[in-house]
């Protein structure tokens, strides 16, 4: 006999709000491209404008309406991974007035030529560098990305990879898969897959399990990709027995996601770059300001919420769709700024030595540090300092330049690696010309400046600043020297 009873059972579950999901893909965008998503959300949205220079914005005119309540707005911020800050920045938060009383002149002339050639290759092992991977997970990490294709794909296969660790590594192939799905998650999400199938199906996997469609886009991707690519929607609806609406739920899902995740790292044009953020010395601290240019002036159509007030029906609940979208987008790009400006504002802090002697003063920094401090995860730290600048007094510089790994001192301290490579940055400038200083010299120098740096360690961080072995720095001191006697 079936015994029917009623049992009350909790569960957590993680809802990623779409004003998160909104947030999220706003601070990965570099500045230029922030400029154009808008431009394209407000060309699409007719209860949204740019705020004119002396205009006066529509913002209170939506206070009134029958928008989601405050109870709503907060039940999102709950499940809001950024909502733990402090409000201390909150007025600084890239006003134009407020920037310009910092004492920086609105004028152009701080644009440097982009020439770095950040690549799909150098993002991932930043976050292999300064991630949690132990040595041996690190090592075959690398050989994963050095695996790569530029569209993000996996090029060889595992006993490729496998044999290329050799004889240095010995591993199998449980172990490589273990690591490889790591890399897959790191960001971007879905690299490190064998196309754009199962890079999907990657990227569905780690939305939240209340992701509206990501059971039936789980399947569809599995399963029927091939269906979505030739846009056979009927035959998609009898194969998977789903309904219209769930369906365009589903497929819809499936279009937001980026098959090469690759592909914002490809072809990248020389173009000139523009601060997010600027730092200053206040009263003994160095205090950072937002750019204007990330504040995009965006205001509420007055003519359409006036139209919103007298209308009914299907035009009604259009624009209300249409304003709720508007009030996101508002919010998400207040987020995306007080995140950008209490990151940058924790990687001052921790690098002021920095701001006041240059490289020589770098310390160890990794992305956990300034995730913790300023109270997100380390994903949202990477996507908030990737291709994101600072104007310091030393110069230009992407915040992920404020990130080091350490290399040990004698005492038992820990000093960053690029604080080393100023250090021999310096020995070298400093050497005799008739008698270039070697990689084993330098690192005894180091030692002796309590520096501890084995000769390959010397040699690798040689090679990065572009310095020649220690007999190419000697022929090109002759030839210095025979072109001087001419």
């Amino acid at each position: 006999m079936v015994d029917h009873s009623l049992q009350l059972r909790l569960s957590q579950k993680l809802a990623l709000a779409p004003q998160l999901q909104q947030a999220i893909r706003l601070l990965q965008l570099t500045r230029i491209e922030l400029r154009e998503h808008l431009q394209a959300t407000v060309e699409a949205n007719p209860l949204l404008d740019f705020d004119e220079p002396g205009g006066e914005a529509a913002a209170d005119s939506a206070d009134d309406w029958d928008t989601p309540s405050q109870g709503e707005d907060s039940s999102a911020a709950a499940d809001d991974p950024y909502g733990d800050y402090d409000d201390q920045w909150g007025e600084d938060m890239g006003g134009g007035e407020q920037w310009a009383e910092a004492g920086f002149s609105v004028e152009r002339e701080n644009q440097i030529a982009d020439e770095s050639g950040d690549s799909l290759r150098d993002h991932l092992m930043f976050q292999v560098e300064l991630g949690q991977f132990n040595d041996r997970d690190a090592a075959i990490a690398t050989a994963i990305i050095f695996a790569l294709d530029e569209d993000g794909y996996l090029l060889d296969s595992i006993d490729d990879i496998r044999d290329s660790l050799l004889p240095d590594l010995e591993t199998d192939e449980a172990e490589i898969r273990a690591v490889m799905r790591r890399v897959q998650r790191m960001e971007p999400v879905g690299v490190a897959t064998n196309g754009p199938a199962e890079c999907i199906r990657v990227q569905l996997a780690v939305l939240p399990a209340s992701t509206p469609g990501r059971d039936l886009a789980q399947r569809v991707a599995r399963d029927y990709i091939d269906l979505v690519a030739d846009a056979e929607l009927e035959r998609l609806k009898r194969e998977t027995g789903a309904g219209d609406d769930d369906l365009e739920t589903a497929l819809d899902l499936i279009r937001s996601l980026e098959p090469r995740p690759g592909a914002r790292y490809d072809n990248r044009q020389q173009e000139y770059l523009v601060p997010d953020v600027y730092t200053r010395q206040v009263e003994g601290r160095w205090v950072t300001y937002l750019s204007p240019d990330n504040d995009p002036r965006l205001k509420l159509n007055t003519y359409y919420v006036q139209l919103l007030r007298q209308s009914g029906g299907e035009d009604r609940k259009y624009l209300q769709g249409r304003l709720q979208e508007a009030r996101w987008l508002l919010s998400s790009l207040e987020l995306r700024n007080r995140t950008l400006m209490n990151v940058s504002q924790a990687i001052v802090d921790h690098q002021s030595g920095f701001m006041d002697d240059g490289d020589i003063a770098m310390k160890p920094l990794i992305l956990k540090d300034i995730a913790e401090q300023v109270g997100v995860h380390e994903s949202t730290v990477s996507r908030a300092t990737t291709r994101k600048y600072i104007f310091t007094p030393r110069g230009l510089f992407e915040l992920k330049y404020f990130f080091s790994s350490h290399v040990r001192t004698l005492d038992g301290g820990d000093i960053s690696a690029i604080a080393v490579k100023a250090h021999i940055q310096s020995l070298v400038e400093a050497e005799p010309a008739s008698k270039p200083l070697s990689d084993q010299e330098l690192s005894r120098l180091l030692r002796e400046a309590g520096i501890r740096a084995a000769r390959r360690t010397v040699a690798k961080y040689r090679e990065s600043l572009g310095i020649g072995s220690s007999s190419e720095r000697r022929r090109a001191y002759r030839r210095l020297a025979a072109r001087a006697v001419d």
